[in-house]
């Protein structure tokens, strides 16, 4: 039986879900806004309870032509007709359910690991319901919360296997995050058939009115999705050839840039931004961002100042800025220092998209998880603890499983976007020896991000970043007026603008023969 899961209902009769509404009127409005598949799920109700809404459910479906799924139970499957029953791994097998129900039932699996889905699909399951993808209160009881990550991995063994069948994500998936969702979990040769909804739909005042959103957001891509390039053969060159063109058009453009930055770094970061033609707002209140984000421009989250309400405040603007498709840049501060700060940067990877992830060494690994329990001393980066083609091979991982770009600073900066892999070895050590000379490349690169209207994205924030370094280049040479960090700081500003200046003229000499940046094979 061929089934469209796109949009699968999965229903909850608890109290704090369903309240006091009549289930099979909720299930009937959301087929009215465009539901695909609906699992009938009750863990509580005696047999003849279930069996009675199960029928009731079906008369629903089928006026719709939708299948009835019934969860676990294949004995009401079996009582009211309905088209298939979901099975969890603890449950019955599926040759024993077949066995009972028939080969044109639809025999649907749970899955949360590679080996689940894997045994699954060998088995003969018809479709796989991955997860859990985010915390929900309708699943307080699972093995574990997989993310994006965990679904991608799956479906990327899926691919490779010879026998193929429909997949769908469950957990905590809402209006709000559905687009992240499918676009983050999408493996290379493989990607989800559908969402499966609970309380978002069951919860609705308008069940109806969400199934149609949800419908439209599934149907279009997010307005965030980065379209990563091949590698070229002549790709140094090519990047080199329209840095200077992404400069121009931040000079033209005046790029909003909203900055939840940590305070010790605030006030540098919007000279940075003013001295590079950028307009800063520097504002940690993320109810603004609704109204912020409406301007075009680009949000960076800075979790160097970490409060307990600080993580509210980030999603708040995470989600203005995701909904309406602007960049957003995460800057993981002292992710690995503190067991606060680590369950930080999962909250926030749950919580929404970013554009750019942007830290040292050590940030990026935690962010990435690869860290192994390394716990990082302070905010500072320390000495590098891998390869250089490890790090190539981290950035190109962690921008391959989030979809999107990975720059991890040092006296090398690598730059990835899944696909390429890009060193930039210009700057100068005076920038590692100042505070907030790292955190205002946030500030910039979320900027060229904006600005840009080139597809390629990478390219805006290699402009960004070469702008940036080539400036502090610029200020440690100029030995009349710098004598360390403190004498830097200005001149450093002041070269900022003096790039800004000449590149309003459409001098570009700042630039020529300057970039030091190598295309990495990994």
């Amino acid at each position: 039986m061929v089934v469209n899961l796109s949009l699968y209902l999965v229903t909850d009769s608890t109290p704090a879900i369903l309240g006091s509404r009549d289930l099979c009127h909720v299930v009937e409005e959301a087929l009215k806004g465009g539901v695909t598949i609906v699992q009938y799920r009750d863990k509580t109700s005696d047999t003849g309870v279930l069996i009675e809404i199960a029928k009731k459910l079906h008369n629903i479906t089928r006026k719709y032509n939708v299948p009835l799924i019934i969860n676990d139970r294949v004995d009401v499957a079996l009582a009211s007709g309905a088209e298939g029953v979901h099975l969890g791994q603890d449950d019955m097998d599926i040759r024993a359910a077949k066995e009972i129900l028939g080969n044109d039932k639809i025999i649907g699996i749970s899955a949360s690991c590679v080996e689940d889905a894997v045994k699954a699909v060998q088995e003969g399951a018809d479709y796989l319901g991955i997860g859990t993808v985010f915390a929900t209160p309708t699943k307080t009881n699972t093995k574990s919360i997989i993310g994006t990550a965990g679904v991608k991995t799956i479906l990327d063994t899926l691919s490779r296997l010879d026998r193929q069948v429909a997949t769908v994500a469950i957990g905590g998936i809402n209006t709000t995050n559905v687009h992240r969702v499918i676009y983050q979990s999408a493996a290379p040769a493989k990607s989800l058939d559908g969402v499966a909804i609970v309380s978002a739909i069951v919860a609705a005042e308008n069940p109806k009115a969400v199934a149609e959103k949800l419908n439209g957001l599934i149907a279009t891509p997010p307005s965030f999705a980065m379209k990563p390039l091949a590698p070229r053969n002549n790709e140094v060159e090519a990047l080199l050839a329209d840095v200077p063109k992404v400069v121009q058009q931040v000079v033209t453009v005046h790029p909003l840039v909203h900055n939840m930055i940590n305070y010790v770094v605030a006030n540098f970061a919007a000279n940075v931004a003013l001295a590079a033609g950028i307009s800063p707002i520097m504002s940690q209140y993320g109810d603004e961002a609704k109204d912020l984000s409406v301007h075009n421009g680009a949000l960076v989250i800075n979790m160097g100042t970490l409060t307990s309400s600080s993580i509210s405040e980030y999603l708040k603007a995470i989600s203005a800025y995701n909904s309406n498709g602007n960049p957003v840049v995460f800057d993981p501060v002292g992710a690995g220092a503190t067991h606060i700060r680590r369950d930080a940067v999962k909250t926030l990877l749950a919580g929404g998209y970013f554009s750019l992830i942007k830290g040292n060494e050590r940030e990026i690994k935690e962010v990435f998880q690869r860290s192994g329990g390394e716990s990082q001393r302070g905010v500072d980066s320390g000495p590098s603890t891998i390869s250089d083609n490890a790090k190539a091979t981290l950035v190109r991982d962690l921008a391959r499983r989030e979809r999107n770009l990975v720059l991890l600073t040092g006296p090398v900066d690598y730059l990835s976007d899944g696909n390429r892999v890009i060193t930039i070895a210009n700057g100068h050590e005076l920038l590692g020896r100042a505070t907030g000379t790292g955190c205002a490349v946030g500030t910039i690169t979320g900027a060229y991000l904006v600005a840009s209207s080139s597809d390629d994205k990478l390219l805006a924030v290699l402009a960004g970043l070469l702008m940036y370094e080539i400036a502090a280049e610029n200020a440690a040479a100029d030995k009349d007026r710098v004598r360390g960090p403190g004498t830097f700081l200005p001149v450093f500003l002041d070269e900022i603008y003096a790039i800004w200046e000449k590149s309003s003229k459409g001098d570009h000499s700042w630039f020529t023969g300057r970039a030091k940046i190598q295309s990495i094979n990994v």
